[in-house]
C-alpha cells in the first residue's frame, strides 16, 4: 500500500523523514503544470513547501528532476507555506493552506508515482478519491 496512516506519518516525520502528496495539475492549458506538498522535519520544526514544476516529462517519476512551471523560477525548494513546532500541526497547516488530503500522504520521493500514475490515467480531472484536485493556496 502506498499511502500513509497516520501513525506512519508522524512516525516517518519523527525520524527526519519527509512526507509528501501529490496535489495534480497546476499552471494553465498553454502551460501544463503539476504541483506537490511536502513536509520537512528541520532542526527540531517541520516547515511545508509548496512545490510547482512544468508538466512536461511522462516518463519521470522523479518530481525534483522537472524544471520550474514559471520562466525564471528555481524549484529548488519550494513555496515555504509555513513552519510548525510539531508534526500534527504541520499535517493542518499542509492540508489548510493546500488542500492535501490526510488519506494520501506518501513517503519522500514517492509523490513521483502519484504523478506517474497521473499520467497513465490521461490525466484525470479528478483525483484518485474522485474529489476534483486541491488548488493550494501560496499566499
Amino acid at each position: 500500500m502506498r499511502y500513509l496512516a497516520e501513525p506512519f506519518i508522524l512516525g516517518a516525520l519523527n525520524r527526519g523523514r519527509s512526507v509528501e502528496q501529490f496535489l495534480g495539475p497546476s499552471g494553465s492549458p498553454e502551460r501544463l503544470g503539476i504541483h506537490w506538498v511536502e513536509i520537512r522535519p528541520v532542526g527540531g520544526a517541520y516547515e511545508v513547501y509548496l512545490h510547482t514544476a512544468l508538466d512536461c516529462e511522462p516518463l519521470t517519476r522523479d518530481l525534483d528532476s522537472l524544471p520550474p512551471l514559471f520562466e525564471g523560477e528555481e524549484e529548488d525548494f519550494g513555496l515555504l507555506l509555513a513552519t510548525t513546532n510539531a508534526p500534527l500541526d504541520a499535517l493542518g497547516a499542509a492540508e489548510t493552506r493546500t488542500g492535501a488530503v490526510r488519506e494520501r500522504w506518501v513517503n519522500q520521493s514517492m509523490a513521483g508515482d502519484e504523478y506517474g500514475d497521473y499520467v497513465l490515467a490521461g490525466r484525470p480531472t479528478m483525483a484518485p478519491d474522485s474529489h476534483p484536485w486541491p488548488t493550494p493556496q501560496s499566499s
